[in-house]
């Protein structure tokens, strides 16, 4: 089943990557594509392989957690995105690597475009982290946020 509601804010832990020996993928759609998103979604929760894939959505911001929190990669905001009606994705930003204002610098009600990498540790411990500029050995492909028109990386 699909994410259909907003996951409560305690489930902002950092998650842990199912299947890292899989090939990184090479590039990201050129466009937001939340139909590709959603049916990445599902094919996870419907069993398939578990892996990092790239992705590219855009929606409107329904959620912001209010504090930054410290993880063993730096320091992370989250929010969330609806990408469909009643469905919507965590947003992780490692605003250690990002070009942005004071957390937050995204608001409720916000239009966004971004571009990282989704992860599906399970039902409850998903999202799309890597939305910063920076790639690395386990990641090719940088990420952004845009936020109403303005680009952060």
């Amino acid at each position: 089943m699909l994410s259909q509601a907003v996951m409560p804010a305690a489930l902002a832990r950092h998650h842990r990557h199912r299947d890292e020996t899989a090939a990184a993928p090479t590039n990201v759609a050129a466009s937001c594509d939340n139909a590709d998103f959603q049916a990445k979604q599902q094919a996870f929760e419907n069993g398939g392989p578990k892996g990092d894939v790239a992705v590219h959505i855009c929606g409107t911001v329904v959620a912001v957690a209010a504090r930054s929190s410290q993880t063993r990669s730096g320091m992370h905001g989250y929010f969330y995105v609806a990408v469909a009606p009643n469905i919507s994705i965590r947003i992780v930003t490692n605003l250690d690597e990002m070009h942005t204002p004071a957390w937050p610098w995204v608001s409720k009600g916000d239009t966004v475009d971004v571009v990282g990498r989704y992860y599906y540790d399970s039902y409850k411990s998903q999202g799309i982290d890597w939305t910063h500029r920076g790639t690395g050995r386990s990641w090719p492909i940088p990420g952004s946020v845009t936020v109403n028109g303005t680009k952060y990386d």
